[in-house]
């Protein structure tokens, strides 16, 4: 069976107390690879969560920040003492959560989830860009809708931009031509009952370009909350064809790490790379610290293409 390979039986990634932006949570990063070098942009949290509130209280707020870390093996990162991007509107007051890179061109985007903390559901997907990776512009508002699980395709197709997202329970995709007025949405992907992608499922990053199609992790929950990580792959020239579906998890809670946390059994990822013929998958690890597995890319698109 298909299984992504853990690089560390321990998390890469921890809180540090002493950083009161991420003195409880770091998970869901967005990953970059380039010029030798891994980036990964994390979501930080400076509380504790109470989502089992009926609605968010002020004295129980928590703020999400992003964070940048670096390295050069792909396991072992040094981090910056202060974020990067950091809550800057009424929409992202209660933070900004699950960042997603992408670059097209000489331009880095970053989609995340602006949440406002007026309710559960007051979040929206947005965009901001930058050239540096440092400074970043924009903070709009991509559709005015509760949505998350936003992913942006590496290059156009068809001469278009191509989005992914989630409408619960299923997993979307549409097109734009300006990055700003979305259309042709459909379902790309439905969440299938009765099993372990039951409850709802949503993209885990943006997919990959490959000679057999477009590799695109994704995580899936059941019945019982549980989060794991699948992967399908897409059509090049028409990504709104779903070529194959690996029918089983790619990865599960496992480890104390991942079945315990500020929220129990969870793996959640918010972005890959490719090096030297390998996936590396990054993750979010019981909502409080990060993990990283890997996969030969090879043995994927064999897998993948065998399910077809």
């Amino acid at each position: 069976m298909l299984k992504l390979k853990r690089l560390s039986q321990q998390p890469i990634l921890t809180p540090i107390r002493a950083h009161a932006w991420e003195r409880e949570a770091v998970f869901n990063a967005g990953a970059l690879y380039e010029n030798g070098l891994f980036y990964l942009f994390y979501r930080a949290a400076d509380n504790r969560f109470r989502l089992d509130r009926p609605e968010p209280r002020p004295e129980e707020k928590f703020v999400s920040s992003i964070g940048l870390a670096v390295s050069r093996d792909g396991v072992n990162f040094s981090r910056f003492d202060r974020p990067v991007f950091t809550p800057a509107t009424e929409q992202e007051a209660w933070g900004v959560e699950d960042p997603r890179i992408t670059r097209i061109g000489d331009t880095y985007y970053m989609l995340y989830t602006a949440f406002g903390g007026r309710d559960w559901y007051d979040y929206r997907p947005a965009i901001a860009w930058s050239q540096n990776l440092i400074d970043w512009q924009g903070r709009e508002i991509l559709l005015d809708e509760p949505n998350k699980d936003v992913a942006l395709f590496p290059e156009k197709v068809g001469g278009r931009y191509v989005l992914l997202h989630r409408r619960e329970p299923h997993i979307w995709i549409a097109f734009s031509e300006d990055l700003r007025h979305w259309t042709d949405h459909q379902v790309l992907m439905e969440a299938l009952p009765g099993g372990w992608e039951a409850k709802k499922i949503g993209a885990a990053g943006p997919p990959h370009r490959t000679e057999a199609g477009w590799v695109l992790f994704y995580h899936a929950v059941d019945a019982d909350h549980v989060y794991r990580l699948g992967v399908a792959l897409l059509d090049l020239e028409d990504p709104t064809r779903v070529l194959a579906r690996y029918p089983h998890p790619i990865l599960e809670p496992e480890t104390d790490w991942e079945r315990y946390g500020l929220v129990p059994n969870v793996v959640f990822s918010c972005g890959s790379v490719e090096k030297d013929g390998a996936y590396y998958v990054y993750y979010g690890a019981g909502d409080c610290c990060m993990g990283v597995a890997a996969v030969d890319r090879s043995a994927l698109l064999w897998h993948l293409t065998q399910s077809k």
